[in-house]
């Protein structure tokens, strides 16, 4: 018999396995076998850790009826328990308190970085003020009901008093009572006014402080006017001093007037006196030029 060419990319077709061959297949609890050699105990641990590989489903939370698988899985929790509140205490540098009582009253505890007792200290804190807070005491919600009782009634009676001050709701006054309302308006009126009185003092002071002020401005701008004023007129008068000192050279020097000249003789020589110089024998440009005039001539154009 020939057999069939198969494609060299294709497999042949894989056989169904047997069920009890098959990884995902359980037979019933109530189709094993009883064990031959192993205890009750070692079943029990056996098939708890059978349920414990198996349950890939919801775990339904409800108490373990046997006793021995839910020591089991105490035992395996509580473990779990531990090591995450390790590393949530480490990674996360929280403080973490963890108790854990067992069905036989065992203790197992973890405390982070600080002690157990530091910790349950500050949760005691922690609560005790969240109660506060949350939950008023009865006794101060009557205390708080007999207060507003008495506020309320101290509120009514101040509220008529006022209302009787501004003249209303008299009719129920005696004159006693009328008399009293009277001294008091009385009194605060006394009161107003001498607080008033201080007041405009009080204003009048500063107003005569603010007026001193102005008075010591005024007189020191005043000052300083009169100094720039003083300036200015000494200014004034040293430059017509300058001017007169300047102008006095030129019109305080008099004019030379020509000497008149002597008549001339017919003997000048013999008129002269002996021993003068040459400047006296020699005649001027003058009389040098107009030697032909006459005396009398030459006197009146010198003249």
């Amino acid at each position: 018999m020939a057999t069939p060419h198969l494609h060299p990319h294709l497999k042949p077709p894989s056989l169904p396995l047997p069920l009890s061959s098959s990884p995902h297949f359980h037979l019933p609890r109530a189709l094993h076998p009883p064990p031959a050699t192993a205890t009750a105990t070692a079943a029990a641990f056996a098939t708890a850790a059978d349920e414990e590989r198996m349950g890939r489903g919801p775990v339904q939370l409800r108490r373990i009826e046997n006793k021995i698988n839910r020591q089991v899985t105490f035992s395996k929790r509580r473990n779990g328990l531990l090591k995450k509140a390790h590393e949530i205490s480490v990674l996360c540098d929280a403080d973490v308190a963890l108790i854990v009582f067992s069905t036989k009253g065992k203790l197992y505890e973890f405390s982070s970085h600080s002690s157990m007792e530091g910790i349950l200290e500050r949760y005691q804190r922690y609560s005790f003020d969240e109660r506060a807070v949350l939950e008023p005491n009865t006794e101060d919600q009557e205390n708080w009901g007999d207060e507003y009782g008495i506020l309320k009634s101290k509120l009514d009676a101040l509220q008529k008093t006022q209302r009787q001050l501004l003249g209303e709701q008299l009719d129920t006054l005696t004159t006693k009572e009328l008399q009293q309302l009277e001294h008091q308006l009385e009194y605060s009126l006394k009161h107003i006014r001498s607080k008033k009185n201080q007041l405009l003092f009080e204003s009048i002071s500063e107003l005569q402080k603010k007026e001193k002020s102005l008075k010591n401005q005024n007189n020191v701008l005043q000052k300083l006017m009169e100094t720039e004023k003083e300036k200015k007129n000494n200014a004034i008068i040293t430059t017509h001093r300058e001017e007169q000192n300047g102008a006095t050279p030129s019109t305080s020097s008099p004019t030379p007037v020509a000497a008149p000249d002597p008549i001339p003789t017919t003997n000048n020589s013999q008129n002269q006196p002996r021993g003068s110089g040459e400047s006296e024998a020699q005649p001027s440009p003058a009389q040098a030029g107009n030697s032909k005039l006459p005396p009398w001539m030459l006197r009146t154009s010198h003249t």
